[in-house]
């Protein structure tokens, strides 16, 4: 019996697909499952024009991805970022942040298409993979800048008040004046429990 698929199926074929199958199979599980029909000439015409019309619309999907990735392969997207010393960032710049980043441009990318390839801790340029089609993939240039506006209150020592810089505390000598401190305690307790009558 001829059967034309209607989805794909492991070890039969792809959808569209005329095949051979055993009557009882295709009359009492395809058929009815709605797997399959049965390849006759009206039918056969039928997914013949479906499959045309499929391979037009990926092809259309295949034109406008390639259209895209060319435009977004020009794009250099600035996000700002708070940032500490030696330029630091706090956090790190997510795939969300390039997604709104692009959405303000005019380019609606799903965040889930998105791919950095480190994760970005520090001031500078850095590439983003969009991928919009299994055959098309696009590199957005990302800059990564300090955001004043955003950034801690870390003021920057003026010429007229110099730094103050904390000497390091050496923890052995703390102990030991501790210690010593202690002692005397000790003792003077002693010597006024001997003074009593």
């Amino acid at each position: 019996m001829k059967v034309i698929l209607k989805e794909d199926l492991v070890n039969l074929g792809l959808a569209g697909e005329q095949v051979d199958v055993k009557a009882g199979y295709g009359r009492n599980f395809l058929i009815p499952r709605g797997l399959a029909v049965v390849a006759n000439k009206s039918n056969s015409l039928r997914y013949a024009e479906e499959i045309r019309q499929k391979a037009h619309k990926l092809e259309q999907l295949r034109k406008d991805a390639e259209a895209f990735a060319n435009r977004l392969s020009t794009l250099e997207l600035v996000i700002k970022m708070p940032v500490g010393e030696e330029n630091r960032l706090f956090g790190t710049v997510t795939t969300q942040q390039v997604a709104d980043g692009l959405a303000a441009k005019g380019f609606d990318v799903d965040r889930r298409k998105i791919s950095l390839s480190e994760e970005i801790r520090l001031t500078g340029v850095y590439p983003a993979t969009v991928k919009l089609h299994p055959e098309h993939t696009a590199e957005v240039r990302i800059i990564v800048e300090p955001d004043m506006a955003r950034a801690p209150d870390v003021t920057p020592p003026t010429a007229e008040e110099p730094a103050v810089v904390e000497e390091p505390v050496d923890e052995a000598e703390v102990l030991a004046e501790e210690a010593e401190a202690y002692e005397e305690e000790i003792e003077s307790g002693e010597e006024a429990a001997s003074e009593q009558p």
